[in-house]
């Protein structure tokens, strides 16, 4: 591919930030604003950092138009007012734009398997996902109406050493180490799709700078789908431990905790498995090639080596305790290390 002169809007989050060193490792001239205040990802040597805020409307529009980008890519659009600004500072200045929505945009619960970019888009429990489908009607109403060149990227779940893939973070990896039991929300049957960051990566830069890709909309995800059990389980077996799994209704979390509860109804507690074929039609080379056993070595190897990544948060800790009380079953009440089984439960 010839190389593109592309601009990230963010740059050093988990997902962007494996973009930003992939676009530098395939030779593209790339750039970068942001607050420049980052240093659990610092930027790539040869990335040129725009220190400002992605909310100043003159800033950006003055970045942007005197950089003449082949492509801009927005990583922090989260709602409309977002994406509105960008297409009034960029129309006419810029090759493409790719906005990073999600695959939580998704039907929510999906009726169909596997998730294909023409699945609809409706989640009527996370306001995160409407405000990403409401950035998306925006975008596309712009491109139907003037032409705006707009792209549109949907991540899965994505992650990198720095991200433990469930609620409660590295407090879920603390009770496993102490023994505690940890809360997997419904039977932890559900299938998850699950995607490492650098695999992400590779298939989004080849969408840079694609006429072809303009008014379209693509996903980029593992071809892996390991159940919720089996990612507690990855994650347990690479910090040396056996977890104690309590299995909890994800609508009982909802009722104690909204939040938490938001986002598994809206999320986690379905079964997501996406069907890739799409962007190997762009980018034939594409596959997800790191299984999730090594991505969770990763995760646990660098909190390990990191012990002020390792919080342990008291109101998730005691929230654990609390539904574990509620929903031990009895056999491992006798004995903590009894199996069990369940229906699913979410």
């Amino acid at each position: 591919m010839t190389p593109q002169r592309i601009l990230f809007i963010g740059g050093t989050g988990i997902i962007s930030a494996s973009c930003v060193r992939e676009a530098v490792a395939q030779g593209h001239e790339v750039h970068c604003l942001n607050r420049g205040a980052s240093t659990l990802r610092p930027l790539h040597p040869e990335v040129t950092l725009h220190t400002a805020d992605a909310r100043d409307r003159e800033a950006v529009a003055g970045i942007v138009r005197a950089g003449e980008f082949d492509a801009v890519v927005q990583f922090v659009g989260f709602v409309p007012e977002h994406v509105e600004a960008d297409i009034e500072a960029m129309a006419g200045h810029v090759g493409q734009y790719v906005f990073i929505s999600s695959a939580s945009a998704y039907q929510t619960p999906v009726t169909r398997l596997p998730v294909t970019e023409s699945t609809p888009l409706r989640n009527p429990h996370w306001q995160y996902s409407r405000d990403k489908i409401a950035c998306e009607e925006t975008l596309l109403r712009a491109y139907r109406d003037h032409g705006f060149p707009v792209t549109i990227v949907r991540p899965s779940h994505t992650y990198d050493e720095t991200m433990l893939p469930f609620d409660g973070g590295w407090t879920v990896v603390d009770r496993m180490r102490a023994g505690k039991e940890v809360v997997v929300p419904g039977d932890g049957t559900s299938l998850w799709t699950i995607t490492h960051h650098s695999d992400f990566a590779r298939g989004f830069v080849g969408l840079l700078g694609r006429v072809d890709t303009v008014g379209e909309a693509f996903h980029i995800t593992s071809d892996q789908a390991p159940t919720w059990n089996e990612i507690y389980e990855a994650i347990a077996a690479a910090a040396g431990v056996t977890p104690r799994l309590v299995h909890v209704p994800s609508t009982y979390i909802a009722a104690v905790d909204a939040e938490w509860g938001a986002a598994l109804l809206g999320d986690k507690s379905h079964s997501m498995v996406f069907d890739n074929s799409k962007i190997r039609s762009i980018v034939p080379g594409f596959r997800a090639t790191v299984p999730f056993r090594d991505g969770a070595r990763e995760m646990v190897a660098w909190h390990d080596a990191h012990p002020e990544h390792q919080r342990v948060d008291p109101r998730w800790d005691g929230l654990m305790d609390r539904l574990a009380d509620t929903f031990r079953p009895p056999a491992a009440a006798a004995s903590p290390t009894a199996p069990h089984h369940e229906e699913n439960l979410t």
